[in-house]
Formats: structure tokens, sequence, C-alpha cells
């Protein structure tokens, strides 16, 4: 759920409302004086501040405008006995999304929470829309920040500004396209084409022509001259997806391509020269596959210059939580659905899963979970796991801590691939970034600081 921060000298008050809000999942943190309140918010990130007016030191207003300086994303909810007109006007002007006249029911508070997170929510799915229509480049469409992500992160950093020929390596749904574009638009190609070809999709005839182009009336049906995917990724990238798929006659084209840079069109004479970067994908074992005699082993070799090997989904569930968060805002701002939340027990079973699919499996897990909910929170029954893979997580053990596992984490991880991107196309100019952005520049230098994104501007540079 969300990290709330509440701050009232009235400790009964205080503790009640902190003692309400957890128990409706939230993460609370009570601290009884505006100072305490200001500090607490510089050193955490919290998704909304319930403040009192009348507080010791600094009162609740001074409190409201320093934590909205230092973090304009922050919700502020404002309290007051002495509530009037004029100061929930200021309260309003300093950027409070609601004043409370007390006394105060906990119902109230529940429902003046739940309307100030669902305004930070608008706010979520916009940033999320500005990220999606700027395209996105590098590593900008990887989620994921664990130690096994990290690894390919550093490969995909060190093979980029070759030329090298790559072979990414992963189970069904692992993202190895994603890689395969990372490497490509983090290469000195990047401004020129990256073309993919699904090998398992077409027949060998097919699959022939489409690599290679072809003459007019080279066979049937060849009623023009038609330029392969060599020739359009001619400066670029040629992505070759499932190539263990290819066959043995088509194998041998390959190998010559990449041996002499030269090939012929289907039914032609003229030879061709092309500069091409070779990415290749497979979730075979090429190496098996050598040994039965069903893949060249020139070929193999010609192929596997730089492996990448991406991890399954089960072997890097620390991840979930912002994978969950990336398809949760993307689904959510499509389908222009409100969802707060993901139920404690419905990420639980996120987590558990086996993810046979890999992340593919669980963005059509999200994707759905946002169609049938009916309200602002994906539970359980939303999933539509199977019976037998909910037997399976009940009787296992939690791999990653679900208090770790809120939508405020993963949301705050998205956070930091936004700042990161936003960086990136201001070319590395922070007040650049923050006008992309449409924050202040204090603001943006604090969070990219705490995001330790000064540590990996210097590893990318």
């Amino acid at each position: 759920m969300s990290r709330i921060l509440i701050a009232d000298d009235h400790r009964s008050t205080a503790e009640a409302i902190g003692l309400a809000l957890d128990a409706l999942g939230h993460r609370s943190h009570v601290v009884h004086d505006g100072e305490a309140a200001v500090k607490a918010a510089s050193d955490q990130f919290y998704d909304l501040a319930l403040l009192d007016v009348r507080m010791p030191k600094v009162d609740g207003i001074q409190a409201l405008e320093a934590i909205k300086e230092e973090s304009p994303e922050t919700a502020v909810l404002v309290m007051s006995a002495h509530g009037t007109i004029e100061l929930a006007v200021e309260a309003m002007r300093q950027g409070a999304v609601d004043f409370v006249t007390k006394p105060v029911t906990l119902d109230e508070i529940e429902v003046k929470v739940a309307n100030a997170l669902r305004q930070r929510l608008v706010w979520m799915e916009n940033t999320y829309l500005r990220e999606q229509d700027g395209g996105g480049r590098g590593f900008d469409s990887m989620v994921g920040a664990g130690e096994a992500m990290r690894v390919v992160y550093e490969r995909i950093q060190a093979v980029a500004q070759s030329n090298a020929t790559v072979l990414i390596l992963g189970e069904t749904g692992t993202g190895k396209e994603l890689v395969a574009r990372a490497i490509h638009e983090n290469s000195r190609r990047g401004a020129k084409p990256f073309v993919r070809v699904n090998c398992a999709a077409l027949a060998d005839g097919v699959l022939e022509s489409e690599l290679f182009g072809h003459e007019r009336g080279a066979f049937t049906n060849a009623n023009r001259q038609r330029a392969g995917r060599f020739e359009l990724a001619d400066g670029g990238t040629l992505f070759l997806d499932e190539i263990g798929e290819v066959a043995i006659a088509t194998q041998v084209k390959l190998l010559r391509v990449l041996q002499e840079k030269e090939f012929e069109r289907v039914g032609g004479v003229s030879t061709i020269g092309v500069d091409v970067r070779i990415v290749a994908a497979t979730n075979r074992d090429l190496a098996a596959m050598v040994d039965a005699g069903d893949f060249r082993e020139d070929l193999y070799y010609r192929l596997n210059v730089v492996p990448v090997a991406l991890p399954p989904l089960r072997d890097r569930r620390d991840d979930i939580p912002d994978l969950v968060a990336h398809f949760l805002l993307k689904y959510a701002a499509e389908m222009a659905k409100k969802i707060v939340a993901v139920h404690p027990d419905a990420m639980k079973r996120l987590v558990r899963h086996a993810w046979a699919g890999n992340v593919r499996e669980l963005e059509n897990t999200i994707e759905r979970a946002v169609v049938l909910t009916q309200s602002d929170t994906i539970t359980p029954d939303d999933l539509g796991l199977t019976e037998r893979a909910r037997r399976q997580q009940e009787n296992g053990d939690d791999p990653v801590p679900i208090e770790g596992a809120s939508l405020t984490d993963m949301v705050d991880s998205f956070e930091k691939r936004l700042l990161w991107t936003a960086y990136t196309r201001a070319n590395r100019v922070k007040a650049d970034a923050a006008k992309l952005l449409g924050i202040e520049r204090t603001t943006f230098r604090y969070k990219f600081d705490r995001h330790g994104l000064a540590d990996l501007d210097e590893t990318a540079r």
C-alpha cells in the first residue's frame, strides 16, 4: 500500500490514526511536532502526509510548505481543531489536497486518505504516459533492479559499443527483444534501423526471402523486386529472434553473411554488401542442437561471440513488485481505471507463483486483473491464477518479504527510471531534466541523489 506520515502533537489522536491506516494495509510513521515531520519527509519519501496545524517548533502550514518544497509529489492533508476559511485557503494555496476540521472520525480519515491517494494516482499515470510518449532509449523499457538483472545490465553496457555479435539466451517471455533493443540503442548504431525477424514464425522458404529479399520472378507471386531484412537493417542492427528454429540450408546462408558481409537476393546474381550487426536470441540449447546435428557448429560459434543469459522470473523474484507496478500503471492508464494498490495477499501470490511464462505471463496476469477488478485494489481473486498454482503458493514460503512489496515501493522504482530517462534525454543536464518532468531543479537533485543515480551516472559515462 502506501507510506503515510502523521504529525500531530495530540499523541492519542496520532496513534489512533496510525493504527487505523496500518489496519488498511498502509505503513504509517507518527511524529509529534512539525520539525520532526519535516525531517522525516527529508529522510524518507512518503505518498501522503497528515499534518496538524498547531504543533510545537514548526506549525503545520510551515511543515506543509517545507515538505512540498522537498517532495512535490507527496500529497498533504491538513487537520485543525481551529478551522477557518482563511486557514483552509492558506493550506490549499501551499499545496494541500484537502483540509480536515477536528474532531474527525476514523471513517472520515479513511475516506480523505483514499481520495488523496487517488489524486496521487493521477500524477503517477501522467508520468507514465509522459515516459511512453517520449519513446525511451537504452535501459528505460527494462524493469528490475535485483542482482540478477544488474549482471545483465553490466553485460549490455560492456558489449553495446562494440560490433560483436551477441547471442541472447533465455526462456520464453524473459524479455530477449528488450535486451536486443537496449544493446542497439546504447550502441553507435542507435540512430540507425533496428530490424526484427521472428525466425520461428516463417516457413523456411519464406524466411529466406524475408532475410535476403528476392528478385522479380524468383518464385510464384514474386511480382516485384523486394529488399530483405538485411538490406533494411544496413548500418543498424538485425535481431534474429528464435534463431534455433532456422533450417540447416538457411543456416549456411546466414553463416556467409556473418563471415563475408554480403549475400544475393533469392533468384538474383548480384552480390550485395551490408554493414549489419547481428543480435540473435533463442530459448533452446544450441550447444545440444549442435551435438545432435540440428544446428551448424560454425554458425553457433559465429553467433555466440558474446552470450547474454537472461534469468527466468522465478530466479529474480525481488523484481516482481517493480514489474507489477510497471504493468499496473500501464494498463490502468490505458483503461482509464483508478487502481490505487495491490492487496498484500495478491502480491504474496504474485511473488510465489512459478511463472512458467515469465514476464510475459506476469504482464498478461496484471492486464487481466486490471480488466476484472471492480475496486481500486487488485485482490487475489482478480489475478485468475489456477487453483493448483494457488495451492502450491500457499504451501510455500515467501521468497521475498511481503512488506517490501507495497505499491509505494513499486512506484518508487518507477520514479527512479523516470528520473534517469529525463536525465539522459536532457543530455545529462539536471536543470533541463527537471523542466522535462515539470518539477523544481532542487527537487530533481534531491530525488536524483536519493535514488543513487549519481553513482549510476558515473558508471554509465
